[in-house]
């Protein structure tokens, strides 16, 4: 069994645990799956809309697919989240991935 299908069944075991989803989500998005990331991504952010984690790297792989004005909406999701968690290093951490995409569009 390989590290995804591992972590399948390991989200499959934990339901109530937003890790394993996450992993799952990372480990696809590494080995350049990112249709199939992404699809866990949403999955993640349904069941756990508060799991903070998710949303900067679901964001970088809706850029990565191209789809630049759903990243933008997810970040923006996440800096919410941040802000609302009061976790300041991750809401600059997300507001710089928007102001570089941003960028980009304008180039």
């Amino acid at each position: 069994m390989d590290r995804i299908d591992t972590l399948r069944a390991f989200a499959a075991q934990r339901p109530d645990d937003p890790f394993p989803l996450y992993g799952l989500a990372m480990e696809l998005r590494n080995a350049q799956r990112y249709d199939e990331a992404q699809e866990v991504f949403d999955r993640l952010r349904a069941a756990f809309p508060d799991y903070l984690p998710a949303y900067f790297h679901a964001g970088a792989n809706l850029a990565a697919l191209g789809r630049t004005e759903d990243a933008l909406a997810r970040y923006r999701d996440g800096l919410d989240v941040a802000r609302r968690a009061g976790d300041a290093k991750t809401a600059d951490e997300i507001s710089a991935a928007i102001a570089e995409l941003e960028a980009k569009q304008t180039e």
